[in-house]
C-alpha cells in the first residue's frame, strides 16, 4: 500500500471521528463518503440494501452486498470525494 493511500484512509477515518458518524442515518445512495467510510459494516449493508431496494432492485445476496461495499469503498479512495454519494460508484 502507497503512503498515498495510507494517509487518503487515515484522513477519512479522522474526518469520520470528527464528524461524529455514530449517528449516521441510513440514506441509501445519498450516503456521503465520508459516512460510508466511518460506518462499521453492518450500517454500511444497510445502506447498500437501501440504495438498491430504492433502485427497484431486490434484496441483495451476501455476494452482491460483498462486491457493491468493495466498489463504493474503491470510488471513494480514488475519484470519488467526502461529498460525494455511494449511489455515484459503479455498481450492478
Amino acid at each position: 500500500m502507497t503512503h498515498a493511500k495510507v494517509f487518503l484512509m487515515s484522513a477519512v477515518a479522522a474526518m469520520a471521528v470528527l464528524s461524529g458518524c455514530s449517528q449516521v442515518t441510513n440514506d441509501g445512495g445519498d450516503t456521503t463518503c465520508a459516512d460510508f467510510a466511518g460506518a462499521d459494516e453492518k450500517k454500511q449493508n444497510e445502506a447498500i440494501t437501501k440504495m438498491l431496494t430504492d433502485e427497484g432492485k431486490n434484496e441483495p445476496a451476501n455476494a452482491e452486498l460483498t462486491g457493491t461495499r468493495l466498489s463504493i469503498t474503491a470510488f471513494c479512495q480514488t475519484v470519488g470525494k467526502q461529498d460525494s454519494t455511494i449511489k455515484e460508484a459503479p455498481h450492478l
